[in-house]
């Protein structure tokens, strides 16, 4: 668990405005230090399988926040992946259909070579 000075260095670090204590960049930036220190510790402590239980509620919880400021604020979500070196294995990527004019555009176009 994360003492008191380290959370403080990381909120004055990550935070979005003045009073930001809460927003989704700090909550994944706080996550992200828990994460690294509970994986030292089963590093060391194999067995312990109620920490290797809250390890997963936490990436789990990380995981959800960054679905969430990827679909809300993008350029904060790349930014909070690069300071915090976040693997991420793939985005989603949204296509949308074509409107029958541009399907019927790309007809003509095909159709006069």
């Amino acid at each position: 668990m994360l003492d008191k000075k380290k959370k403080n260095q990381i909120i004055e670090k990550f935070k979005t405005h003045a009073n930001d204590t809460g927003s989704p960049e700090i909550q994944i930036a706080i996550l992200t230090a828990e994460i690294a220190e509970l994986t030292e510790h089963l590093k060391i402590h194999k067995k312990d399988f109620s920490s290797r239980r809250g390890l997963i509620r936490k990436v789990n919880q990380r995981r959800k926040l960054l679905r969430y400021l990827e679909k809300t604020n993008e350029q904060s979500f790349d930014s909070i992946v690069k300071k915090l070196k976040i693997k991420i294995t793939k985005k989603e990527v949204i296509v949308e259909e074509p409107s029958e004019e541009e399907i019927k555009a790309l007809e003509e176009t095909i159709l006069k070579k």
